[in-house]
C-alpha cells in the first residue's frame, strides 16, 4: 500500500518546513509522496516545498476544502494521509498508519493521538487525555484514496471556517468506511502558549455558525443537529442564558482586568456561545 502526505498550507513556511522535514525523517516507512498544497502563500512556501522534494498545487483562494480536494486529485497513493502543516510527526508516524490499514477487511479512516505543544521541541508521549472518538479530522487521518474519491471529496460549499472535516466523515461513514484509532500513529501539533483575541475569536464563532446552518440544510439529521447545536432545547437555553442582548455585557466582562481571570473566561465562553447560537439561528431562519 502506498501513501500520500496532502498538507494544505497558507503563510506559514517556517513551520511546513519543520512538517516536512519530520516526514523525510520517516522510519519503515511504506513508499510515499508529500503533496503541498498551497492556499495563497505570500512566503517562501513554494521554496520549501520544493527543497523537500514535495509535489506542489496552488489554489489561490483560502477555501481548505478547496485546497485538499487538489491534494486528492495530485495523489497518487493508495492511501491519503493528511496533516496540518504546524505539526511534527514521529519516525514511526506513516508506518503506523500503515500497519492499521493492513489488516482492515473494509475501508478504514485511520487516525492517531493529537499532542498538542508549545514549541517544536517538546515532544511529550500521548497519554490518556490524547484519545479521540472524532471520526476524520484532518490534523492527523488516513484514508483509502479510491474512498475519498468516491464521495468527491470535501464539499467546496463549505468555503468558511468549521465543519468541513465533519461532513466529509459522514459522508465516509455512509460509504461503509469505519472508524480506527492506533496510539502509535500519534503527531505532535504546535500550539503556542499565545492567546487567541477575543476579536478572531468572534469571527471564527460566526463562521461556524454559518456553516453549521449549511451542514444542517444539508443534512438535517438528529446526529448533525446535535453535532452543530441547531436543535430546539440548545437553542432556547442559549436564548435564555447568553442572550443576544448580553453580548455588550459579556465582552466588557471578558475583556475587564480587574475581574479575576477564571470569571473573564467564564464571560468569554458565554460570549461566544451567544454569538454563535444568534448567527446559528438566525441563517437557520433565513434559509441561506
Amino acid at each position: 500500500m502506498t501513501f500520500s502526505v496532502v498538507v494544505a498550507t497558507k503563510d506559514r513556511a517556517a513551520l511546513l518546513d519543520g512538517a516536512l522535514a519530520s516526514l523525510r525523517a520517516q522510519a519503515g516507512a511504506p513508499e510515499f509522496e508529500i503533496v503541498v498544497v498551497d492556499n495563497g502563500s505570500s512566503d517562501a512556501t513554494p521554496a520549501v516545498a520544493r527543497r523537500h522534494g514535495a509535489a506542489y498545487a496552488f489554489v489561490g483562494e483560502p477555501n481548505r476544502g478547496k485546497a485538499r480536494n487538489a491534494g486528492i486529485a495530485r495523489a497518487t497513493g493508495d492511501a491519503i494521509v493528511f496533516i496540518d502543516d504546524d505539526v511534527v510527526t514521529p519516525p514511526h508516524f506513516l508506518a503506523a498508519h500503515a500497519k492499521a490499514h493492513a489488516d482492515a477487511p473494509f475501508p478504514l479512516a485511520v487516525s492517531g493521538p493529537i499532542v498538542n505543544v508549545p514549541v517544536a521541541t517538546e515532544r511529550p508521549a500521548p497519554t490518556g487525555a490524547n484519545f479521540s472518538r472524532a471520526f476524520f479530522v484532518t490534523c492527523n487521518v488516513s484514508v483509502p484514496t479510491a474512498s475519498l474519491r468516491a464521495v468527491g471529496g470535501f464539499d467546496e460549499a463549505f468555503d468558511l471556517y468549521g465543519w468541513e472535516d465533519t461532513e466529509l466523515g459522514l459522508r465516509l461513514r455512509e460509504h461503509g468506511v469505519r472508524r480506527a484509532f492506533t496510539w502509535g500513529a500519534y503527531l505532535w501539533h504546535i500550539k503556542p502558549p499565545t492567546a487567541e483575541s477575543l476579536e478572531d475569536a468572534l469571527d471564527k464563532a460566526i463562521e461556524k455558525a454559518r456553516m453549521a446552518a449549511r451542514f444542517v440544510r444539508k443534512t438535517p439529521t438528529t446526529r448533525v443537529k446535535l453535532a452543530t447545536g441547531a436543535y430546539r432545547f440548545n437553542l432556547v437555553r442559549a436564548r435564555l442564558f447568553a442572550p443576544p442582548f448580553a453580548q455588550p455585557l459579556f465582552a466588557g466582562l471578558a475583556t475587564s482586568s480587574r475581574l479575576p481571570s477564571a470569571l473573564a473566561q467564564l464571560a468569554r465562553h458565554a460570549l461566544l456561545d451567544s454569538v454563535y447560537t444568534a448567527e446559528l439561528e438566525r441563517r437557520l431562519r433565513r434559509g441561506d
